[in-house]
């Protein structure tokens, strides 16, 4: 069966033409999580005006306080924040079993920390600031590697 996503009102449409079948659903869900204000709402507008939905947390255990946690297509979080980091967050999702793709942004790159991210599973591990290219490039990345895992 061939497939498209096509964006349509805030819906992505599925067009099955061998079965003449549309079939609507809602686009995934992006969580950001920085513990800077500015990177949320820009880092968020960015995401939106690809036609996700998001939503923003200040730190890792608000979002892990989200009663929507596993509802999550992708998470893009800051490595270092007050609490429990980035990369303990990813930590902690993957010992409950969840296979969420992460991409993480730093204003403090460390090979270490980039290594033991990406080791766990991250798509990208950017430094601050970050073009919108390069996001969007990893957003992608982090997308087809979800749908991939689902048809697994």
């Amino acid at each position: 069966m061939v497939q498209s996503e096509v964006a349509v009102t805030g819906a992505f449409q599925t067009l099955s033409p061998h079965q003449g079948k549309i079939v609507v659903s809602k686009p995934p869900l992006i969580a950001i999580i920085d513990d800077d204000e500015s990177v949320r709402v820009t880092t968020d507008s960015l995401v939106r005006s690809l036609g996700y939905v998001v939503r923003t947390f200040a730190s890792a255990e608000e979002f892990l306080r989200s009663e929507r946690v596993d509802d999550f297509a992708c998470v893009i979080t800051d490595v270092q924040m007050p609490g429990m980091s980035g990369v303990q967050l990813q930590d902690h999702l993957r010992a409950q079993g969840s296979r969420v793709p992460f991409i993480f942004f730093t204003a403090f790159p460390d090979e270490k920390t980039r290594a033991q991210a990406l080791a766990a599973g991250a798509i990208c591990y950017l430094t601050k600031p970050f073009d919108g290219e390069g996001l969007i490039r990893c957003f992608d990345a982090a997308l087809k590697m979800r749908d991939g895992g689902a048809e697994d």
